[in-house]
């Protein structure tokens, strides 16, 4: 009996053990994530204000959106959807900003401005007032800029005369790159790998 009992043991353990490796190699073979704008929309709020006939909704007060890797912190968020789905989203803060990975890097993507402007149709966003964004090391301001996610260009543009750009700039763009050897990589003490 006792032989049996331990038999039994090692049987169990042996399945446990071999559920294990089955459930690994699973999820090492598991389909990539779907990308951000498949993911489902989480919000957070103090107060929100929904128009089904306009299809729009207002979130004031610490506003707090996420979608898969996608993190917008605001403090007042107008979303409106057209007839054919498609959503356009303004962000307002002292500053507004978001955060989010880039399909298929291990890279992020932030940015920061008074006003922030997202069209789903055409994937791109824009930042205006005291704008900056930093994707890695490389950072860019300006009074307004544009990002197309699709073909991920920049198009940064400087104060208007009189503006504010934050900071004492003197309305110029301003940008820092990180050099870069010839396969990609950041140069360590200014030499190629």
């Amino acid at each position: 009996m006792l032989w049996r009992t331990g038999v039994d043991r090692a049987r169990a353990w042996l399945v446990r053990l071999l559920t294990a490796t089955l459930l690994a190699c699973g999820v090492a073979y598991a389909q990539p994530l779907k990308p951000d704008r498949e993911q489902p929309i989480h919000l957070e709020a103090d107060s929100g204000t929904f128009d089904d006939a306009k299809k729009t909704a207002v979130f004031t007060g610490n506003v707090v959106l996420t979608q898969g890797t996608l993190t917008i912190r605001a403090d007042r968020l107008v979303v409106t959807q057209s007839t054919d789905g498609f959503q356009r989203g303004v962000a307002y803060g002292d500053p507004a900003s978001f955060r989010q990975k880039r399909q298929g890097t291990d890279e992020w993507i932030e940015g920061w401005a008074k006003r922030m402007e997202y069209d789903s149709r055409t994937e791109t966003l824009e930042l205006f007032e005291d704008a900056r964004m930093r994707r890695g090391q490389d950072e860019v301001r300006g009074s307004y800029i544009s990002y197309n996610a699709q073909t991920e260009l920049f198009r940064v543009l400087g104060s208007v005369k009189g503006e504010s750009t934050g900071g004492g700039s003197s309305g110029r763009v301003r940008a820092v790159i990180q050099p870069k050897s010839r396969d990609g990589e950041e140069r360590a003490s200014g030499r190629p790998r």
